[in-house]
């Protein structure tokens, strides 16, 4: 396939080709044109020169003063000559450059009546005027038709030289405009070399992201690329992390078992033992996958719908709370979408929607709706809501999930998480009349 440069260079050759033989055509034309009218006006010229000339005597004779003929009228071999014929389609007169030439086949023309056209003498091409005119005198009217003939060669040379000098000056400008194309191309495609050469120098790991300063059309494709770039090395970061964070946490509990292994406590106490560090340390692989495998916000991501998604996990969740029935009143917009991973999306309010259930006491309320360039997510209860003093370390950084508050500590550490993988915010209050309020704050989608 052609590289874009080859392509662009193409179609604009072809397409400069194809204009510059349109304008020759034209040029050539329009000049074969008022060349030809300029043959017929010259002969012309010489018919009406060549009536002035003649004069009709009584008795019909027709008289032409040679003394003041043209001079190519008067040389045999030029390449113009003249003749005269009556109304018996006789030849009156005929100029003395027409000895040597053959007449051709004419008709006597009515009166005022002009013809110019071009007629083949000898099997070579020639220009013929005619003009039919009656001279009056006293005994009456003589018929007579004027003819003036030249042949087409001059014509042909002129326009021979014409068509070499055409084609020579348009050949000329053909190759300044194609070499001066070539380098405008060359100027003009510039910035998606400098963006193909960045990306072999990302790929090779020589540079981390594109850096150039590039034209607007180009800006939203690089800023992209650089987005994409981003995300992909928060990804990663995010993954290595991740598993040192997993190592580091598994270190306590593997500890522990390995000294409940050694110890020399009774056979129950060791099981259980086990079984707490069994636990803590699925809790914390749980917990250290969840938050390495957020997605984050990437370019491509598909909008979705929210209260479709908020409909589902209530009715998911509710179903794990056999035992309590609250009234759930549900205030999103059908409207209300998201640009956010879908599990990302499950994960935050899952595990919103299960505090929510599990502190509430009779009603739960969920709301969604937009503030300027945000959009707001609430999820209430009416339960005992949180100990200030706890709020704050529950949304301290880098609390551990063996370290976080029972009942609010795991799933509120992966929503935390997540929000700020997305660049949100996410607050903790107490309802004034009781219950806790989570509010999440996501950039509204483009």
């Amino acid at each position: 396939m052609m590289s874009l440069n080859q392509r662009i260079l193409f179609s604009a050759t072809l397409v400069l080709l194809i204009f510059v033989v349109g304008i020759a055509l034209t040029l050539d034309r329009a000049f074969y044109d008022s060349a030809r009218l300029g043959v017929q006006d010259r002969l012309f010229a010489k018919l009406l020169m060549l009536m002035g000339d003649s004069e009709t005597e009584e008795s019909g004779a027709l008289d032409v003063s040679t003394n003041l003929l043209d001079a190519e009228l008067g040389h045999i071999n030029s390449d113009t000559y003249a003749f005269i014929i009556d109304q018996t389609n006789t030849i009156a007169w005929r100029s003395t450059s027409s000895l040597n030439e053959q007449i051709p086949a004419v008709a006597l023309l009515e009166k005022g009546k002009k013809e110019f056209a071009e007629i083949m003498i000898d099997g070579k091409p020639h220009f013929m005027y005619s003009y039919g005119v009656a001279w009056e005198t006293p005994s009456g009217d003589y018929p007579l038709t004027y003819f003036v003939i030249i042949n087409t060669e001059l014509f042909e040379a002129q326009i021979e030289r014409y068509r070499e000098d055409l084609w020579g000056w348009l050949s000329v400008m053909v190759v300044l405009l194609l070499t001066t194309q070539m380098g405008v191309l060359r100027w003009g495609l510039q910035p998606l070399r400098k963006v193909s050469a960045e990306l072999v120098a990302i790929e090779s790991g020589r540079q981390e992201n594109l850096k150039g300063n590039y034209p607007s059309e180009l800006k939203l494709l690089t800023d992209s690329i650089n987005s994409l770039i981003n995300h992909e090395h928060k990804q990663q970061k995010r993954y290595r992390n991740g598993l040192a964070d997993l190592a580091h946490s598994l270190k306590t509990p593997l500890a522990v078992l390995q000294g409940a292994v050694n110890s020399e406590d009774d056979e129950q106490s060791r099981r259980k033992t086990i079984h707490e560090q069994i636990d803590r340390m699925d809790n914390i692989i749980q917990y250290q996958l969840r938050r390495a495998a957020t997605a984050g916000s990437s370019p491509g991501m598909g909008l979705i719908i929210l209260r479709p998604m908020v409909d589902r996990i209530v009715a998911t969740v509710a179903k794990a709370y056999r035992t309590k029935y609250p009234e759930i009143a549900i205030d999103i917009d059908d409207a209300i979408g998201l640009r956010i991973d879908e599990g990302d999306l499950m994960e935050l309010l899952g595990n919103l929607v299960d505090n929510a259930f599990k502190w509430c006491r009779q009603s739960i309320h969920l709301f969604a709706g937009y503030q300027e360039n945000w959009i707001i997510i609430q999820v209430k209860d009416d339960g005992p809501g949180i100990p200030p003093h706890e709020i704050a370390r529950i949304l301290e950084r880098g609390v551990r999930a063996d370290q976080s508050t029972p009942g609010h500590g795991i799933g509120l550490a992966i929503v935390r998480d997540i929000i700020q993988v997305y660049g949100g915010e996410l607050s903790i209050e107490n309802n004034p009349s009781g219950g806790a309020c989570v509010t999440l704050r996501l950039r509204k989608s483009k």
